[in-house]
């Protein structure tokens, strides 16, 4: 798909193996900064203006982690478009596309022209909770699926039959126990944002995934010495926003894929710790 020194464009703050993946395949990865003032939403005119002729992809996750942003259909219809202009391939990591709490998420690859250059991904860790049996799935054209074999069949060689089974019976019978999980994190999402700004840290309320990932560029430190001694005084476990890229300096991530009590519990341990640095 890409040879050495070819360029992947992506958006950051981002999942953490996005850039060294693109490394490791003798890429070069190009990080696309996203900003809260725009629900980091990822700009089609800043996506545009960080092509080269060494430009061969753009990686895209939506619902994205760290911040729970959707991109919108108008974005992302606008992004399918440079995509053609270009002559660029579209992968779209799509592992999150359920867990989403105000309107149906667009994926990308819906819009005109990216049948030919789309590469889905997905899997069952999100959705189903799955995460311990590492199941997933790819959709892209046939030539492109034949090399991703090459590699694939000689590294994981397959899924365990009971990881495939289980992931069978979860597509056919797994729909309830879907929603009522999305149901709960819907309100654990509605609870954490609102609590997170009560406390005094703006946070974009998140449209999709488990992560709420505010602002605490205020409080006078870095994120990873705030995330540290927050964790060191009031046993609160949140990841500082740079394990994201550099775009998450200023930010920290939490997750609401806990009860509900031990959320309430954290909250109240943050409010504490922030009064404590004002």
């Amino acid at each position: 798909m890409i040879e050495p020194d070819d360029e992947i464009l992506y958006c950051e703050p981002s999942y953490v193996s996005y850039n060294p993946l693109i490394t490791l395949a003798g890429g070069k990865p190009v990080a696309v900064r996203t900003c809260r003032e725009n629900g980091f939403q990822p700009l089609p005119e800043a996506i545009e203006s960080a092509i080269t002729s060494k430009t061969k992809a753009i990686l895209l996750n939506s619902p994205n982690n760290p911040t729970g942003a959707v991109i919108n259909r108008k974005n992302a219809e606008k992004i399918a478009s440079l995509a053609e202009k270009y002559n660029l391939l579209i992968i779209s990591d799509e592992i999150y596309t359920e867990l989403t709490y105000d309107e149906k998420p667009f994926s990308i690859l819906s819009s005109p022209g990216t049948k030919e250059r789309g590469i889905l991904l997905n899997g069952f860790s999100k959705a189903w909770a799955m995460t311990g049996y590492r199941i997933g799935f790819a959709c892209a054209p046939a030539e492109i699926i034949e090399a991703m074999m090459k590699i694939h069949q000689y590294t994981m060689l397959c899924a365990s039959i009971i990881s495939q089974k289980a992931a069978i019976e979860a597509l056919k019978n797994g729909d309830t126990e879907k929603k009522e999980m999305i149901e709960s994190y819907r309100q654990r999402r509605q609870f954490i944002w609102q609590s997170l700004n009560e406390i005094g840290i703006p946070c974009h309320k998140p449209e999709g995934a488990f992560y709420a990932f505010p602002y605490i560029g205020d409080y006078g430190m870095k994120s990873h010495e705030f995330c540290m001694k927050l964790l060191e005084e009031e046993n609160v476990a949140c990841v500082p926003g740079t394990a994201f890229g550099k775009a998450g300096e200023g930010f920290m991530r939490c997750s609401f894929a806990a009860e509900f009590q031990d959320i309430k519990e954290a909250m109240k341990r943050i409010g504490r710790f922030v009064k404590k640095i004002k």
